[in-house]
């Protein structure tokens, strides 16, 4: 793996301003959100899951007693949430998306290693995070700090737990928790934690990355996976002031998403490239984020930066005191 940049990627070329003006009229709009999820869905067949059956058969768990368990009844969404998303209307607002992450999940993750769609194309992409994370703290984990990993732990953007329970496999002394602005997504991942992970100690939080409520230097370890390209810009940013305050100095930021330096993504057919942005409404902005130099301004260190997959790279940064 070779290091990659983090400094804002070009201006869009014409193809791209070509797809945004395509995207901007309804119609069109509403027919590559459709083409989007139908393709996905197919893919998913092609790796032996029936994803609308699956889907439906978790709707049918006794999921609204998590709901009532988890969410914040007070909580005030934030506008940018709101918008459609993944070709739901609702965006993650519903059952619907809710239930269908973890096919959704396996079925855009199975072609990051190649044409082929693979079975375990997600969990490889996981474990490409989470070994660069395990090394890089291992090496320079709070320096003079008689830990040796980290004990407390944020998955912020944690969505149905995939990746909650995945650091936890990592660090399974550590005190883990998952933070979601869906209560729909955070009753799916504690139905999940009540069956598959019965010995969990994760708390499930619904609330904002940008505005957790949090106290001051909370956590060793802020992780943010595949959630800032789902982000407008200046949310971004105030996430990133927002995991420097509730991290302890000399804990570590960590976030793994996609690589806007891929050739994969500089040489994407128009097509393609249309139906991403027909479920990704921000995608333009992340892609022309800067993050080695906001996270300097938020508190960090120069961040590390590699790619850990194809199409996906890893960032780490330290808290300074």
């Amino acid at each position: 793996m070779t290091t990659t940049p983090t400094k804002a990627k070009p201006a869009p070329n014409i193809a791209t301003q070509l797809v945004n003006t395509l995207l901007n009229i309804k119609p069109l709009f509403g027919l590559a959100k459709t083409q989007a999820r139908n393709m996905m869905i197919k893919r998913a067949g092609i790796l032996g899951i029936d994803w609308l059956s699956t889907a439906a058969a978790l709707r049918n768990q006794n999921l609204e007693a998590h709901l009532q368990a988890v969410e914040n009844k007070q909580l005030q969404y934030p506008d940018y949430y709101l918008r459609p998303f993944h070709a739901y209307e609702d965006g993650n607002m519903g059952w619907l998306p809710a239930t269908e992450v973890e096919v959704a999940a396996y079925a855009v993750h199975s072609r990051v290693w190649g044409k082929e769609a693979a079975k375990d194309g997600d969990a490889r992409l996981r474990q490409s995070y989470h070994d660069i994370l395990k090394a890089y703290l291992a090496e320079n984990y709070l320096d003079q700090n008689a830990a040796t990993s980290p004990q407390t732990i944020l998955d912020a953007g944690c969505s149905v737990g995939m990746s909650t329970f995945a650091l936890q496999q990592i660090y399974p002394s550590a005190q883990i928790t998952g933070l979601d602005l869906s209560p729909y997504f955070l009753a799916v991942a504690s139905h999940n934690q009540k069956t598959y992970h019965p010995d969990s100690t994760v708390q499930w939080v619904h609330g904002a990355a940008e505005s957790t409520n949090f106290a001051d230097h909370s956590f060793d370890l802020v992780s943010i996976f595949l959630t800032f390209h789902e982000l407008p810009a200046d949310i971004t940013r105030q996430v990133l002031q927002e995991a420097r305050r509730i991290l302890r100095p000399g804990g570590y930021f960590a976030m793994m998403d996609m690589n806007p330096f891929s050739d994969i993504y500089a040489k994407m057919p128009p097509y393609i490239l249309t139906l991403l942005k027909s479920t990704e409404p921000y995608l333009d902005e992340y892609f022309g984020f800067d993050f080695a130099n906001e996270l300097v301004a938020a508190g960090f260190a120069a961040p590390f930066s590699q790619a850990n997959s194809p199409r996906h790279r890893t960032i780490i940064a330290k808290a300074l005191k």
